[in-house]
């Protein structure tokens, strides 16, 4: 096959590498390109994306991924809710993979603000038009 073992002695691990390194060949259709590919394309091997395109909810990630870059919505990605909704359950079936604990921290902070914010308001208002 496409595999070969090579079993390497002690010896062999203490004598100095001879290996050459190769220019990079601009060419090379598997060289790292940045998260966009010179034809437009999503580059979904690019580090950048932190693996997100493989794994469990890699499927649900490139569909959401691909509906935002490719959005041509006056907000962009309005129109991909439900592909983020769905990488996000899906996510949220993989917990040790997918930690969300500090999102879910801000998330209640961010719903305790807008709750109080609201309350708040009309008595300010009224301060305002008082003095």
């Amino acid at each position: 096959g496409k595999d070969r073992i090579i079993f390497a002695t002690k010896e062999d691990h203490e004598t100095p590498s001879s290996a050459e390194l190769v220019a990079d060949d601009p060419d090379d259709p598997y060289e790292e390109q940045g998260l966009i590919l010179p034809n437009g394309d999503i580059n979904w091997n690019c580090p950048c994306l932190g693996g997100m395109a493989s794994g469990p909810c890699g499927e649900q990630f490139k569909s959401a991924f691909s509906c935002f870059h490719y959005s041509t919505e006056e907000i962009k990605g309005s129109d991909c809710v439900d592909q983020f909704r769905a990488m996000q359950e899906c996510m949220q079936k993989y917990p040790d993979l997918y930690p969300q604990e500090d999102e879910n921290e801000e998330k209640e902070k961010l719903s305790q603000d807008l709750e109080a914010t609201p309350k708040e308001a009309p008595a300010a208002k009224e301060e305002k038009l008082s003095s």
